[in-house]
């Protein structure tokens, strides 16, 4: 996009954000600059493998956690999705790592998960112990949930509103709308599969309820997010936040800052309605309305109605020679498409 600012005769400057979802601990290492460092910590990965997970240091006490690391689709071939087994057990064990690491506020970004297990799998991680009628620790997953029949959160590490969990949803756990019914299918669930979740995630919902004093928090906006990530999350004692604000926030994308601009330039691989629900391109052009800048988006694909806050957006088909491959000729398509964006705000100019 930089690149096609520049071939329309102007400068650029980049700024990569994210909405919580992958790539968000890259992004917020890239701002944080020379202060900023990694640590790699070896977890459990989504079926029980290890992982080598991630711990982003900002240099002010602050760490990042991207449970897409640790349990993420992305570490699984589409022939190796589990939704019943998958856990979220390693992001709760990087949460850990960076606590014992000594940070004294933990980003989280949860987008990307594999899991369908309402965060159990991080409560287990934070020493919680879910257990069957035996008294014996239940299985990973969705499945090992159907077996609940007591959660013992005495021994739980209470988060205390020190991690804040940035998710891109507003989704409650369980119900049409919930965690098992929207993102199953995306995690590998058939219908008969969802039926299962849904089932398994209102069991952890109730005795959460009942053992952790977790009443109402399943209906709370996010507690679906990742497979119900949010849920577990929460009965730990994290804050949700809507993602792209609190990565725009870290980022720096302040008012100050984009007011020193003519134009602001975002995108993302759809836009359409949902774009103004949350979602990272909506932040940065409702930031830049309020500065007093206009704004302007690429996308792979341009829908109508545009939402009124982007001034013009420009979709890769329309600038595609007939017969390229949008998804193999991105980058030289984007930059096509940023030039034209440009453009048509400012005219051409002189760098």
């Amino acid at each position: 996009m930089a690149l096609g600012v520049e071939d329309a005769g102007f400068s650029a400057q980049a700024l990569p954000l994210a909405d919580g979802g992958d790539g968000t601990l890259d992004v917020l290492i890239a701002a944080a600059g020379d202060a900023s460092s990694i640590s790699h910590h070896t977890v459990h990965g989504p079926l029980g493998e290890p992982a080598s997970g991630r711990v982003g240091w900002l240099g002010d006490g602050r760490a990042v956690v991207e449970m897409a690391d640790a349990a993420g689709l992305r570490l699984l071939r589409s022939d190796q999705l589990e939704p019943l087994l998958a856990s979220s057990r390693g992001c709760g064990e990087l949460i850990v790592a960076a606590l014992d690491g000594g940070a004294t506020e933990v980003i989280v970004g949860v987008g990307g998960s594999a899991s369908s297990d309402g965060g159990a799998g991080i409560l287990q991680a934070l020493g919680s112990a879910l257990l069957d009628s035996a008294g014996r620790e239940v299985g990973p997953g969705a499945a090992g949930l159907l077996e609940l029949e007591r959660i013992d959160c005495q021994s739980l590490r209470r988060l205390d509103g020190r991690v804040l969990v940035a998710v891109d949803v507003r989704n409650p756990l369980l119900g049409p709308f919930g965690a098992a019914a929207v993102f199953g299918p995306q995690k590998g669930a058939g219908a008969a599969q969802v039926d299962v979740i849904e089932q398994a995630l209102g069991r952890l919902a109730a005795m959460a309820e009942r053992d952790c004093d977790a009443a109402g928090l399943a209906d709370a906006d996010g507690a679906g997010a990742a497979g119900g990530a949010g849920f577990g999350l929460l009965v730990a004692g994290a804050e949700l936040l809507p993602g792209a604000s609190l990565v725009c926030d870290v980022a720096g994308l302040t008012p100050a800052f984009i007011a020193e601009f003519e134009l602001v330039l975002t995108g993302e691989g759809r836009l359409d309605s949902q774009t103004s629900f949350g979602k990272a391109p909506a932040e940065v052009a409702a930031r830049a309305v309020a500065a007093g800048v206009t704004v302007a988006a690429v996308a792979g694909t341009v829908l109508d109605p545009l939402p009124a806050m982007f001034t013009t957006a420009v979709g890769l088909d329309s600038v595609a020679e007939p017969g390229a491959d949008l998804m193999r000729d991105a980058a030289a398509l984007v930059r096509l498409a940023a030039a034209e964006a440009v453009r048509r705000v400012l005219g051409s100019g002189a760098q």
